[in-house]
This record gives C-alpha cells, sequence and structure tokens, in this order.
C-alpha cells in the first residue's frame, strides 16, 4: 500500500514513515532486525499526514519522531477513529474506501504524533549519515517532507510521487506540487523511492509533473467554459496518462483546481471527494 525506508548510520537508524496499521508495521520492523540490532532506530521521520505513512508510529514511540508543521496538523484531523468511520459508512464513497482500506486493521492504534516539529529544512546526522528534510507542502497534502541521503544518492519521496499511478490533490495547490517535482528534479539524486510504487527514477518525477501540467490544463479550460467540476472530470480525457492506476483520482485533482480558481465554492469533505472518486470508477 505505501513505502518506508531506513537509512543506517554508525549505531543509529533514521525510519521514513511507518506502515498503515499495526501488523504491517510490526512485520516490517521485525524484517529490519538485521539491520536495526547494531543500529536502532532513533528517529522517525513521518512524509505526511496520511494515516499509511504514519499509524504505526505507535511501535517506535521510543523514537524521536519528526515531521513538517503541516503534517501534524493534518494527523490532527484525521486519525485512525475517522478512517474507521469512512470505510463503514453506507454511502458511495463509504462503499469506495472499503474497497481501498477493508484489508487494514485499525484495531488497538493509539496515535503517536510527531514530537519534533519543523518548518523549511531540517539537517540530521544519523551516525555520521547526512540527512536532509525538506518540506515541499503544502501540495499533495498539508504538509510533504522529502527525506534526501546525499552519501547514498537516494530521494524518499513521500507522496509527491506515485510511481505508476495517478496522483492525489487532496491539498494543492498545483504550482506547490510542480515546484517540488523541480525539487526533487534537482537533486544529485539516482535512486527514487515513491510513496507508492516500485523503487524508481527521476523519470517518474517527470511523468508525475508532466500530469499536472496537464491536468491543471485541461481542468481550467472546463473551468472557464463554466463547466461544473464532476462534469468537467467525467469530460477530461487522459490521454498518455490514461493507463496509470487509481485514474479515478481525477475527480479530487479537478475539484482542487477549481476550488483555487474560484475560493468561494465550498469545499468537500473527504467522504465527499471519495463519493466523487467513486463516480469516476466503474467498478464501485
Amino acid at each position: 500500500m505505501s513505502n518506508a525506508g531506513l537509512v543506517t548510520g554508525r549505531g543509529e537508524s533514521l525510519l521514513v514513515d511507518t506502515l498503515y496499521d499495526l501488523r504491517l508495521t510490526k512485520t516490517m520492523l521485525d524484517t529490519l532486525t538485521p539491520l536495526t540490532s547494531t543500529a536502532p532506530i532513533s528517529v522517525v521521520v513521518n512524509t505526511h499526514g496520511n494515516g499509511d505513512h504514519w499509524f504505526g508510529n505507535q511501535l517506535v514511540a521510543h523514537a524521536d519522531i519528526v515531521a513538517a508543521r503541516g503534517s501534524v496538523e493534518d494527523m490532527r484531523q484525521v486519525g485512525p477513529a475517522e478512517m474507521h468511520a469512512l470505510t463503514i459508512a453506507d454511502s458511495a464513497g463509504g462503499r469506495f474506501a472499503q474497497r481501498i482500506f477493508g484489508r487494514f486493521d485499525y484495531t488497538g492504534i493509539e496515535p503517536v504524533l510527531p514530537d519534533r516539529v519543523f518548518d523549511g529544512e531540517m539537517f540530521l546526522n544519523v551516525g555520521g549519515t547526512e540527512v536532509c528534510l525538506i518540506d515541499v507542502g503544502p501540495a499533495h497534502s498539508a504538509g510533504d517532507t522529502i527525506v534526501y541521503v546525499p552519501q547514498a544518492r537516494t530521494v524518499y519521496t513521500g507522496d509527491i510521487v506515485f510511481a505508476g499511478a495517478a496522483p492525489i490533490v487532496w491539498h494543492g495547490p498545483f504550482e506547490r506540487w510542480l515546484a517540488a517535482c523541480d525539487v526533487l528534479l534537482g537533486l544529485d539524486a539516482d535512486t527514487v523511492v515513491p510513496g507508492h510504487g516500485p523503487v524508481t527514477t527521476k523519470n517518474a518525477v517527470r511523468e508525475i509533473r508532466d500530469y499536472l501540467e496537464y491536468v491543471h490544463e485541461q481542468a481550467t479550460t472546463r473551468f472557464t467554459a463554466g463547466m461544473p467540476a464532476m462534469d468537467a472530470a467525467r469530460d477530461i480525457r487522459l490521454g498518455r496518462f490514461a493507463d496509470l492506476h487509481e485514474s479515478e483520482r481525477l475527480a479530487v485533482n479537478v475539484h482542487t483546481v477549481y476550488r483555487a480558481l474560484d475560493p468561494s465554492l465550498p469545499p468537500l469533505d473527504g467522504p465527499a471527494l471519495f463519493g466523487c472518486m467513486a463516480e469516476l470508477c466503474p467498478r464501485v
């Protein structure tokens, strides 16, 4: 469902993100034991406030947990209780959410928020390994941290990059996400670890950037023509991006463009946005 990562140094490690439930996170931590037995996890970075990147925090609560300020705000608004309520809702959005998240178990999850908050950038030394945290949000969410390890020529992108799937612009604006892609493309990094999908290269960053530019242009044209947001989402043809997984995210992305163009439009809450995606998804 989502990716995490481990950066090891002399005698300590940094964990990038926990996973969506306790079972998954425990399995990951157990699998990492050959590395963390001699280099225990001393720092955890949550790249953003979506649950699939922090709901397992309680299993690493002994560590110093770090996140951008906007990410913590998101965590306070939507925790495991809210996600559980969404997945059991008797609505199109609830059924759609159940299809996506029904495999996960929210039982026993105690929200553990980061105890260190940063703005802009933060530099860490993890047992001699330099790690740079850069908040490139708001974009996908209210705060989006990329974790750059220059020595390894590697960057963990959080959900700024979905490899092989359509991005979803929960927060925006699009301009911030495009700028975030430019930051990633400017780094001296060969290995790109996306928030979702296989480990990849900067080509995946370019694909995300191209998709966002295309959707923004297409949605803006239809907004100017007076077309309602959902009509626009149904009308847009994705062309070379049509094969990206979870293409129904277009409904949320168009709504985000419309809200930026006309801030007087009423915002949609999570259940309503899932309902919009369900309308574009023929399997629901």
